[in-house]
Order: C-alpha cells, then structure tokens, then sequence
C-alpha cells in the first residue's frame, strides 16, 4: 500500500517554486465564505450572466431562496475579498449591478475539481454515513 503522503504528492499541482510537500495554506476566513450557503449559488450565477453584469433584483429572483439580506451579506463579502465588483448607477431610482472578478472566476475554476470529486464520490459518502449511523456510533 502506498503511504497516503506519497498519494497526495503524486498528483498534486505544483506552485511556482515546484514545492515537493503538500502544506494546506491557512485559510484566514476564505474557506468559511466559499463554504456559505449562497456564495456558491451566487458566484455561479454571476458566471451565467449574459454580458457579464447582474442587476440585485436579477441575482435575487435567480439564487432560489436567498433573501434579500444573505444576498446583501454575501455581496458585500464577495465584494470585499476581490471576487464580485459592485457597479452603482446614480438614477433614479438607482441600479446596482455585480459582476465576477478574475478572482471569482478563479474561485469558480478551483471549485470545479472539487465538484467533480464531490459528483463522483457522493453515494460511497452515503453509504459510509449510513454504515456508520447503523453502528450508532
């Protein structure tokens, strides 16, 4: 059996000093945004706009579920960590519109693998839940 570090290493993508030691990075509250329940849905739908911009209004019809204040919440984090820019529109009454940065398009890109991994890992997940529940453990 391979050690599971030799497993890690072996695929692994390579950062620019082509470390040779995977070393998680410490996520300083990145991980906990991407992990919310509507930055996901959000950046997602971004990603779909036709011309690249949403109105709020569009955003909140099209995210099922969100409310008016996540959505506002999750915005403003998006927006302060560089992944969504805030277009404002001094009319009357007044436009806002959002659009994915480079960065939130580079989020969307990393998350994508771990889609993927998640899609075809999901039901032996489920079974290991349902064996380790069956145990009451």
């Amino acid at each position: 059996m391979i050690p599971l570090d030799e497993q890690i290493h072996a695929n692994a993508p390579r950062g620019p000093e082509d470390d040779q030691a995977f070393r998680p990075v410490p996520s300083n509250g990145v991980c906990a945004l991407m992990s919310d329940k509507w930055t996901v849905p959000v950046l997602w739908r971004l990603s779909l706009a036709e011309g690249h911009r949403l109105r709020f209004s569009t955003l909140k019809k099209e995210v099922e579920g969100v409310t008016q204040r996540m959505l506002t919440l999750t915005l403003r984090n998006l927006e302060r960590d560089g992944m969504v820019a805030r277009y404002y529109f001094p009319e009357v009454p007044p436009r806002v519109e959002y659009e994915l940065t480079d960065m939130g398009i580079g989020a969307l890109r990393a998350l994508e693998g771990f889609n993927f991994w998640v899609r075809d890992n999901l039901q032996t997940i489920r079974e290991h839940r349902r064996a380790y529940d069956e145990l009451g453990s």
